[in-house]
């Protein structure tokens, strides 16, 4: 695959504590291609939160460049960035973020409806992820592991370009990891889509394409023998 999705360089972003300036992230760089899974990990505090609220418009970088399918990031507005959340952006968070007004298959059908689809595979993908009989019921109905298959089934269903996740397998018991987690790659393979994964479990960053460590506010290759 030759489609840049993310190019990002030299990205900073500082908190203000008071009169204190916190760093958390300092001359960041990355780039992530259409079809490429990449892994973030990173001791807690080292910034992953703030890098996916960074690539998906919810926080602005304070210095850098970050262009997003080729669009600079200065120059889109908050329009824009609502507009790539609804149709090119899933992010997953580890709550996994279901309406809790909707049932699991009215959850999908909204989801895929922001994106501007009024068909949708929400069944079949509730059946792969082995959570059918979830389809009409509450989030508040469902564990927290249905909850974040059924959040991998809305992001799926609006067919991004780019998913952002943070613990995506974080809520699963090992067995259904072990069977969701193929699941997930293959799909992200078949469908071409770029992801970036925050994650804490080594099995699930080694499934990705490229592993990187956030560390002293910027990315560098993962080095398992000195991480060990």
């Amino acid at each position: 695959m030759t489609d840049v999705l993310i190019q990002a360089r030299n990205l900073s972003r500082a908190y203000h504590n008071g009169r204190e300036q916190i760093c958390v992230l300092q001359g960041l760089s990355l780039e992530l291609r259409a079809g490429e899974s990449v892994a973030v990990i990173g001791p807690s505090g080292s910034g992953k939160s703030t890098l996916l609220n960074l690539l998906n418009g919810l926080l602005p970088p304070d210095s850098g460049e970050l262009q997003l399918f080729g669009r600079t990031h200065s120059l889109l507005t908050d329009s824009d960035w609502a507009e790539l959340r609804r149709t090119r952006i899933a992010t997953l968070f580890q709550d996994g973020n279901l309406i809790p007004t909707l049932t699991v298959s009215r959850n999908i059908a909204f989801r895929a409806g922001l994106a501007g689809l009024q068909e949708h595979e929400g069944r079949a993908l509730l059946e792969q992820l082995d959570i059918a009989d979830t389809a009409h019921r509450y989030p508040d109905q469902l564990s927290g592991g249905q909850r974040q298959r059924a959040a991998l089934a809305c992001a799926f269903a609006m067919r991004p370009a780019l998913i952002l996740a943070d613990e995506p397998t974080g809520s699963l018991d090992y067995a259904t990891a072990q069977r969701v987690a193929p699941l997930f790659f293959d799909a992200i393979r078949e469908r071409a889509l770029g992801a970036l994964i925050v994650t804490h479990n080594p099995e699930l960053a080694q499934r990705c394409d490229r592993i990187l460590e956030l560390r002293e506010g910027a990315l560098r290759p993962w080095d398992s023998a000195v991480s060990s």
